[in-house]
């Protein structure tokens, strides 16, 4: 067990090389980056993301040695893998480059955005955990009863909901019309101006429309696979035989059917745990949150390949050690389980 997580561990690094080699090269050549950008926003004097502002050029028609400095300021002036060698090694001593777009350290625009989706990630999955595993227990004791079928119509329809499309509704009739809820935002304006338990509040309220839209569809797939996988449990023979022979009920559910119903579980939130950092691009898109999401959009479309790069790596590296969380969750689970 040791040996296979220390492998695990070890495959992590050139993992992340073999990944960012592929979109390293991608963002190099592809069309409309950021030495064409700041080409054309030198000649139309918009400095505003600081980019081209930053390499010393004025407005105006660009010189060839206008041309060539720019490509020595975004490091286009190399070959693409030496360029990547540099890029690797900058990585490996803690610096990300710099953003085009922002004109500042990527590690300082992932650090600004990162918060944002990581506690929106984590509430949201203690919520999914916290209320489908007993919702799913609850459904798979009472099968078939009206709680189950009630409760089944809920989550089918919270589950072919989109999320964004939930979000707009919620926006236009609890924010807009009703004014219950604010339209957006992680907190207010005033937030710096507040005290401890005002700035609870004041995140609560405007947490309550976002974990809506980022728990329903998670929330019906952890119910229905803790309903469906305790189902499958109860009705095999080693439950039966434990109920036979004189253990009770609701002993054999938690004690037998339920611990051997968490190795899927256990599989899906080490996907989920990766997944905390990537965000959702719909979601933080409407209700305007600043996050790894959002991030990634407007980096993609503005060509801002070290921004691309960064993410790629924090990604990355969430996803792969979220996938040995879950292994690891998945042999504390199941003490069968061996990885040889």
């Amino acid at each position: 067990m040791r040996a296979y997580f220390l492998r695990r561990l070890l495959l992590i690094p050139p993992t992340l090389i073999g990944v960012t080699i592929v979109v390293f090269f991608v963002t190099r050549f592809a069309p409309g980056g950021p030495i064409e950008q700041a080409i054309m926003r030198a000649q139309t004097g918009d400095h505003g993301n600081g980019g081209a502002s930053s390499s010393g050029l004025n407005r105006g028609a660009l010189s060839t040695e206008d041309i060539d400095r720019l490509k020595a300021y975004f490091g286009y002036d190399k070959p693409v893998f030496t360029a990547y060698l540099d890029w690797l090694d900058k990585v490996i001593h803690g610096d990300l480059g710099d953003s085009f777009r922002y004109g500042e350290p990527v590690g300082q625009v992932i650090r600004e955005a990162l918060p944002v989706t990581l506690t929106y990630g984590a509430i949201t999955v203690v919520l999914i955990y916290l209320i489908s595993i007993p919702l799913g227990i609850v459904k798979a004791v009472k099968h078939r009863s009206w709680f189950d079928s009630i409760s089944s119509i809920v989550i089918f329809v919270g589950y072919a909901i989109p999320s964004f499309a939930l979000g707009a509704l919620l926006v236009v009739y609890l924010g807009a019309r009703l004014s219950w809820f604010p339209m957006g935002g992680f907190t207010g304006d005033n937030w710096d101006d507040l005290g401890w338990w005002a700035k609870v509040r004041d995140f609560s309220w405007h947490a309550v429309l976002p974990l809506t839209c980022y728990t329903i569809g998670g929330f019906a797939w952890v119910s229905l696979l803790t309903k469906n996988q305790l189902l499958d449990n109860l009705a095999a023979d080693y439950v039966r035989t434990a109920v036979a022979k004189g253990v009770a009920f609701r002993r054999a559910v938690f004690g037998h059917a339920f611990r051997n119903s968490l190795i899927p579980l256990a599989t899906d939130f080490g996907q989920t745990l990766g997944g905390l950092v990537v965000g959702s691009l719909l979601i933080e898109k409407l209700f305007d949150l600043n996050g790894m999401g959002l991030l990634a959009y407007h980096s993609v479309v503005d060509r801002d390949p070290m921004v691309v790069m960064g993410l790629l790596l924090v990604e990355s590296a969430m996803l792969l050690a979220g996938n040995i969380v879950g292994d690891a969750l998945v042999a504390f689970t199941d003490p069968r389980v061996r990885f040889k």
